[in-house]
């Protein structure tokens, strides 16, 4: 396999480039591999906050739920007869308005049952 020496021969600095070339062409694909691996474990940790959002709005629409019913005059009544207690309904007769603008006096008594 002589050469003809007449033959052109291909420069070193083809070869420089070629290696040079690949080497970049290396580099950038490691670095687009990198960034697509980042931006996929971002929407990832993304959709965890979503989930965990959804599970706290959740929570609070249940404990919302939960604090209304505790809050009904109904289940209060029937709690308090389970526990027999002493406390027992003002008749609406009893009640009286008080305009907060108009008494200097900072409380409010009755001695009436």
């Amino acid at each position: 396999m002589n050469r003809r020496r007449n033959q052109a021969r291909t420069p070193i600095l083809i070869f420089v480039a070629v290696i040079l070339c690949s080497g970049i062409s290396a580099w950038f694909g490691a670095r687009y591999v990198y960034f697509k691996n980042r931006q996929i474990i971002v929407n990832r940790e993304i959709d965890a906050a979503d989930r965990r959002t959804e599970k706290c709005r959740l929570d609070i629409r249940t404990t919302q739920m939960r604090m209304d019913e505790l809050v009904s005059y109904f289940v209060i009544a029937r709690k308090m007869k389970e526990n027999q207690s002493l406390l027992r309904p003002i008749p609406s007769g009893v009640v009286e308005e008080v305009d907060s603008t108009l008494s200097t006096d900072h409380s409010v008594a009755s001695a009436s049952p």
